[in-house]
């Protein structure tokens, strides 16, 4: 059975990133685990609630195919946090996908898997700091809603949601 590890942030989560692609994983018979900082209900920024399975510091990245993570406020602080950046790194390097939404981009790319890859990230007119992330950080910047690059799969934000899940979906073989 495939595993996927979604990554939130214990508040502040963007909420149509994860409930709609964590309700298409296991449509498509995926078992998730939701996985936070803290054990407990994290509440999105829209008042969504799910409970946390496992705290970050207990994932064991072998017993996993996907690493998903969504964007939102909350995402911020993973995007300067060494400890989410190894478990990124050693899932790159045990041949995980990796799959990023919104902001959450900006970690793969701190993290350093984004170095000659085809990525997006969430920006607005008003603020193009998160583009400038991944280029300071080697990726190619695409204007695209989703975008894939081998195993390492990104979104733009909540309006491509679903088009993000199918994609891993598509990439994970079901």
């Amino acid at each position: 059975m495939t595993k996927v590890a979604i990554i939130i942030a214990f508040k502040n989560f963007r909420d149509e990133e994860y409930f709609i692609p964590k309700d298409i994983f296991e449509e498509n018979g995926f078992e998730v685990k939701t996985i936070s900082t803290e054990i407990g209900i994290a509440i999105g920024g829209d008042g969504g609630e799910t409970e946390i399975d496992l705290r970050l510091a207990d994932l064991n990245i072998d017993e996993f195919d996907a690493l998903v993570f969504p964007g939102g406020p909350g995402a911020y602080a993973f995007i300067e946090d060494e400890s989410v950046w190894q478990i990124i790194g050693q899932a790159r390097n045990k041949g995980k996908l990796l799959a990023a939404i919104c902001i959450a981009p900006a970690i793969l790319a701190k993290a350093g898997i984004l170095q000659n890859k085809k990525a997006t990230i969430w920006s607005s007119i008003m603020d193009k700091k998160t583009i400038k992330i991944l280029r300071e950080n080697g990726a190619e910047y695409l204007d695209k809603a989703v975008v894939q690059d081998g195993k390492i799969i990104t979104a733009n934000g909540p309006t491509s949601a679903q088009e993000f899940a199918e994609t891993i979906v598509q990439a994970l073989g079901n």
